[in-house]
């Protein structure tokens, strides 16, 4: 049973480096354009040759469909094409930029990422370079006759390359339909919080794997520390690699940092200790250690929501605070970011017990994990909201909603406390704001619906 458990183990960190992976190829504009424009060459030369092949050789009513004229036309085709694509090109990626410029002004920085992984910005691009690429290709082979030769006029590829550009033209009328929709705030919090219920289920699938209780474990007096070899955000942590240097030297591996923490270079990334706490490791033992467990860590210079709950509350949060600031003064769009943390809060609450440590195949306490705590995503998706916000009354009435939902759907008491602890804090920030007495007797009712739902009753 302890040898399915390191199985599991390594399962688990497998599924996190691949999400990883994909996370980070998701955001990059070049892959799938370089493939199109890859296919789009091979395309260009292959099809000629078969064009030449079977030229005669084609039924009359479909000769009748492809392309009539002769070199001079096929070329103006084709390099009219090969330039309005490149500029077509131009225009989708300039769009895309100030895409992001709108979105990082009036949401928040962080919710780029989003737009770098847009799937239609890709395939919109890889089209558009790809018929260029293949146009461009198809060009080289259109020869004028001599004393020798007939004339060479692909006409199968110069008729493909009009339908990619009619597929092309397609593409960008959707693309700007998309465009629109994507610089919708809503949209942008809808993505977020599709991305990070994506994260709470792959965390709750990949962190369930070990015990869950350490509070027996007694740390010894003399711990040694394992440095950050960069400076950058946790993206994530290859526990199985964690867990392979704990068994390898004995020892036990304490995290030190949750991901998307952000740590300087050589600071602590985490601590370790002899499983036998009367040996003392040698000075060359202890740096071998330490450069060992420094790149079970991912360090990048932004954070990703791969494995990252905190991040997409992060942007939530964000979101609404910029919306209650002078500039913008926007609430509405602060009481629907609010909805969305409830949201994403409420489905976190509902996972499983974690993991809290890993054991070996003999069952040997190896590695303490340092997990996603409740009280932690709420301080982050509540604090700025409510300093910031408090001052509007849609904002914090959204604020004792999002108690209530929460308070109802908790059952533990030590989340209950947590919960518990911001709604006071709420009270003090309302207390301290300017309010009429009609908008402070609503404020009363929502403080007894949120008392009622924290002892378990919602009405």
């Amino acid at each position: 049973m302890a040898e399915s458990h390191e199985i599991g183990v390594r399962q688990n960190s497998l599924r996190r480096a691949l999400a990883t992976f994909a996370e980070r190829f998701a955001t990059e504009l070049w892959p799938l354009p370089l493939i199109a424009i890859v296919l789009g060459v091979g395309l260009g030369i292959g099809l000629p040759v078969v064009d030449r092949a079977i030229d005669r050789s084609l039924p009359e009513l479909v000769a009748d469909l492809l392309f009539a004229g002769g070199v001079d036309s096929a070329r103006a085709v084709l390099s009219a094409i090969a330039g309005s694509l490149i500029t077509a090109t131009s225009l989708t990626f300039s769009l895309t930029i100030v895409a992001l410029q709108l979105a990082s002004s009036q949401a928040s920085p962080r919710v780029m990422r989003t737009f770098a992984r847009d799937r239609m910005v890709h395939a919109t691009l890889a089209v558009f370079v790809g018929t260029f690429a293949y146009a461009l290709t198809v060009l080289r082979t259109v020869q004028d006759g001599t004393v020798l030769t007939d004339p060479q006029v692909p006409r199968i590829a110069v008729t493909l390359a009009s339908l990619l550009t009619l597929v092309s033209v397609v593409m960008l009328t959707f693309f700007l339909a998309h465009l629109s929709r994507q610089l919708r705030v809503e949209t942008v919090m809808r993505q977020v919080n599709r991305e990070t219920s994506a994260t709470i289920g792959l965390v709750g699938s990949t962190e369930n794997t070990g015990i869950h209780d350490v509070s027996g474990v007694v740390r010894p007096s003399r711990v040694e520390l394992s440095l950050a070899q960069g400076s950058g955000f946790i993206q994530g942590v290859d526990r199985s690699q964690l867990l392979t240097i704990a068994v390898r030297h004995d020892i036990v591996i304490e995290e030190e940092h949750a991901v998307g923490y952000n740590v300087i270079r050589d600071t602590p990334l985490a601590r370790w200790w002899p499983s036998d706490t009367s040996r003392h490791p040698q000075a060359d033992e202890i740096a071998t250690i330490g450069r060992e467990i420094a790149p079970a860590f991912s360090l990048n210079y932004e954070r990703t929501a791969s494995q990252d709950i905190g991040f997409g509350i992060r942007q939530l949060a964000d979101i609404a605070t910029r919306a209650v600031s002078p500039g913008v003064n926007d609430p509405t769009t602060a009481v629907h970011a609010l909805g969305y943390l409830a949201a994403i809060l409420a489905e976190f609450n509902d996972l499983p017990p974690q993991a809290v440590a890993l054991v070996d195949d003999q069952d040997s306490l190896r590695v303490i994990l340092c997990a996603n705590e409740f009280a932690s995503l709420m301080e982050a998706a509540v604090e700025q909201p409510r300093r910031y916000g408090v001052s509007d009354p849609d904002v914090a009435a959204r604020l004792f909603q999002l108690i209530r939902e929460l308070a109802y759907r908790t059952t533990e008491p030590d989340r209950r406390a947590i919960i518990r602890n911001q709604f006071e804090r709420l009270l003090v920030s309302v207390a301290s704001a300017t309010y009429d007495d009609v908008e402070r007797g609503r404020f009363a009712v929502l403080a007894a619906q949120c008392e009622k739902a924290l002892n378990g009753h919602w009405v």
